[in-house]
């Protein structure tokens, strides 16, 4: 007796669900594989300056090509410095967006004001440096740090932050840099889930009495908890590893600046800046992988860290 056409079809069906699972399994495992490898490489490639100054690289402020010792300290201080920082400027502004684009603003208005912050995360980091550069810099030697000097830095203690002469350059320039750069990519995350929120939850808030205000702490942000810290951490992930942006305003100084206006480097900018002067197979270059598995190592801490409190979060 011949198969069915209903046969035929159910046979085909299950066989592409076969192949299509296949390929899914193939693309995760692929993923693995290049990280993977990728990690392997710059441990390998580190490892050589790993053996010759040993724990003392991670913790080590000395940087001196010419006498071929290398220390990570600086680097480290100011790749994870520069990242908190943007992230304390950024996430307000960018939850504020969010709030205003999903809650205040009018329907003619959210479609546009959306779109351009879409764009912005589109712009290429060069040209936040350039810009950073010729018209952020000079407005924070001119104006914003000459302010901060004479009013938050006359207060004890907290003070000594922001003192130093007013150059516009520094970490805490390039925090702001950073902070504009990943603001796009935090406000369309917390948009879009703010917008997945079903109606009926927001609506029988206001029916109790619930001002905007508490429909969105007590409803949506417990609703899109694990996406909104998503989110963050994709910006944290750009903060961490931004390179020209923040080579055009940091000031690129192999030194801890005890002021928040003072020089400095982040791990992504010094090697850009010290990569292309790296012969193949000197310390040097050595030095510079083992600080490509730093700074992957410090971006895995993060997220794992991340993952863990909110887990534990949604065990309460």
């Amino acid at each position: 007796m011949p198969a069915s056409p209903a046969s035929h079809d159910a046979a085909g069906s299950s066989g592409g669900d076969a192949a299509f699972a296949l390929a899914c399994k193939a693309s995760g495992v692929f993923v693995l594989l290049l990280l993977g490898a990728i990690i392997i490489e710059l441990f390998m490639g580190g490892l050589p300056a790993f053996r010759a100054f040993g724990l003392s690289f991670v913790t080590s402020t000395e940087w001196d090509p010419v006498q071929e010792v290398f220390g990570a300290g600086v680097s480290i201080y100011g790749t994870i410095l520069t990242a908190v920082l943007a992230l304390l400027m950024a996430v307000p502004l960018a939850f504020g967006v969010a709030f205003f684009l999903t809650e205040l603003a009018p329907e003619w208005m959210r479609r546009p004001v959306g779109t351009a912050i879409e764009l912005l995360a589109a712009v290429p980091s060069i040209i936040y440096g350039m810009w950073g550069f010729f018209v952020i810099v000079p407005v924070m030697a001119q104006v914003v740090q000459p302010a901060i000097i004479d009013s938050i830095g006359e207060l004890p203690v907290i003070g000594d932050l922001f003192q130093g002469p007013p150059f516009g350059t520094g970490l805490l320039t390039a925090a702001l840099i950073l902070a504009i750069m990943v603001l796009p990519f935090i406000a369309a995350t917390m948009r879009d889930v703010f917008m997945q929120v079903p109606g009926v939850f927001k609506e029988s808030a206001y029916g109790l009495g619930a001002t905007r205000w508490e429909v969105m702490r007590n409803v949506v942000l417990p609703y899109t908890r694990t996406s909104v810290v998503g989110g963050i951490m994709l910006g944290l992930g750009r903060a961490l590893g931004e390179t020209m942006a923040v080579t055009f305003v940091i000031g690129n100084a192999n030194r801890i600046a005890s002021s928040l206006f003072g020089p400095g480097n982040t791990i992504a900018s010094l090697v850009a800046l010290e990569f292309g002067e790296s012969a193949a197979g000197s310390l040097k270059l050595s030095a510079l992988l083992a600080l490509g598995f730093i700074l992957f190592v410090i971006s895995f801490v993060v997220l794992a860290v991340s993952r863990w409190l909110l887990r534990s979060r949604l065990r309460v």
